[in-house]
């Protein structure tokens, strides 16, 4: 009887063992020449520097997600075109965190533990970057989102729960709330009620919406009763209803597109949107938005008029970053392209300056190649040379300066952008210095 049981025990951890091993590797995918896949990834290249990304090519965020995944990719290629870092190939390896922070925390894991990864581009929402970011630290592994904007990770990089090791190139939302509450000002409403995703980046960018457009002489109408929506529901009639109650002149949404567009088209087929601005963030901004909240009965897009904020790209390497894309990729890039661009950039240029491909030596020589008095460079390869010369670098990226602070953050201006009658984004060229 004992040997059966003994025998039944060890089929049933061997059993769940693989569907461990079969659920990480599904999370896995390989869309470059360079980029190696999971099977063979930790074979492949022993002895050069590895780094992984964490986005979410599926999920709530997918239509960002797929507009900023081929950065890290086509940044890979370019470093081992020309050398590479510390003379080894760069290897690469990718994972879908579906926008849920259970995937991402088993990705991250698996990068981690697994793979030997030095660090990470990831996440992008602010929810998978927490779960995350609780796993690359104790495991020594840089984390470097390009769009984790949530204001909780300041608070507790500031307390020293991440050693360092975590950074972003997206400004926090610090900011971009004091933006939108400037661009509410601007246009004249006084009377605002807020609608947000209930995840880290919906109540962070809340609580610094209000307190930042109270501050301008706004009043928010549902301050007392905020409407924080659930991240898996699939219906909105009540939210939509709360949110409209207080006859507002216009409506914050902090949302992501695909629960987001939901929320949206409910709040219109109920009319209760009729009259009010719309006021939309990040977190939605890609071509199919507006596709997905649908037309109204007249063939008018419901979203027409809407405006938002985003973070702006302007720094000294977007020019040649868009014509790198465009030559490979064909087209421009999306929204946070250049964000996971310098992400990437900032790891390999870390690694390099450190002469070692760990995340120890990453993190300690990220903010010196991020800024300081070193030789202005945007062109990463220029940089990679310059490093192996032993000279000091600071790279000015295709995001913008990426002057990584203490806490890791970055300090971003913020473009305004609108949807047409057609159903198309159009940046309306105003800029917000949140300063």
């Amino acid at each position: 009887m004992s040997k059966l049981r003994i025998s039944l025990t060890f089929t049933i951890v061997s059993l769940a063992s693989s569907l461990f091993l079969a659920s990480c590797e599904n999370t896995t995918s390989t869309t470059e020449s360079t980029t190696t896949p999971a099977a063979t990834s930790t074979t492949a290249n022993t002895k050069g520097l590895k780094i992984g990304s964490l986005s979410p090519n599926t999920g709530d965020l997918a239509s960002i997600g797929q507009q900023m995944v081929g950065s890290v990719p086509l940044l890979v290629d370019t470093v081992n075109a020309c050398g590479g870092v510390n003379g080894e190939k760069v290897t690469l390896i990718q994972v879908d965190d579906q926008t849920d922070p259970k995937a991402g925390a088993a990705g991250m894991t698996k990068l981690a533990t697994l793979d030997k990864v030095a660090g990470v581009v990831g996440s992008f929402a602010s929810s998978v970057s927490t779960a995350a970011v609780s796993v690359a630290v104790p495991n020594k592994v840089m984390l470097i989102s390009p769009g984790s904007t949530s204001p909780v990770f300041t608070e507790k990089a500031k307390k020293g729960e991440f050693q360092g090791y975590w950074a972003r190139t997206a400004p926090p939302d610090t900011y971009q709330a004091l933006a939108l509450a400037q661009l509410a000002k601007t246009k004249g409403f006084k009377r605002v009620a807020t609608v947000v995703i209930n995840n880290d980046y919906g109540v962070g960018f809340e609580k610094v919406f209000v307190e930042s457009f109270e501050k301008l002489g706004g009043t928010v109408v549902n301050k007392d009763k905020p409407v924080r929506y659930d991240p898996k529901a699939q219906t909105f009639d009540t939210e939509a209803n709360a949110t409209f109650a207080g006859k507002p002149d216009a409506v914050v949404a902090v949302m992501y597109a695909e629960t987001g567009s939901l929320f949206l088209k409910a709040a219109y087929q109920q009319g209760l949107a009729k009259g009010v601005q719309i006021l939309l963030t990040d977190g939605v901004k890609s071509d199919t938005f507006p596709t997905q909240v649908g037309k109204g009965p007249d063939g008018k897009y419901l979203l027409s008029g809407a405006i938002g904020t985003v973070p702006g790209s302007s720094g000294p390497g977007l020019e040649a970053f868009n014509k790198l894309w465009k030559e490979k990729k064909g087209g421009t890039p999306g929204e946070y392209a250049p964000q996971a661009w310098d992400a990437t950039a900032l790891l390999v240029l870390s690694a390099q300056a450190a002469k070692e491909n760990t995340g120890v030596g990453i993190a300690k020589n990220l903010r010196g190649v991020a800024g300081g008095d070193g030789i202005p460079v945007s062109d990463v390869c220029e940089g990679l040379k310059l490093l192996r010369e032993g000279k000091k670098i600071n790279y000015q990226g295709a995001s913008g300066d990426v002057d990584i602070d203490a806490n890791g953050d970055v300090l971003g201006i913020y473009d305004v952008w609108t949807v047409g009658d057609d159903g198309k984004i159009k940046d309306t060229r105003e800029k917000i210095n949140p300063k």
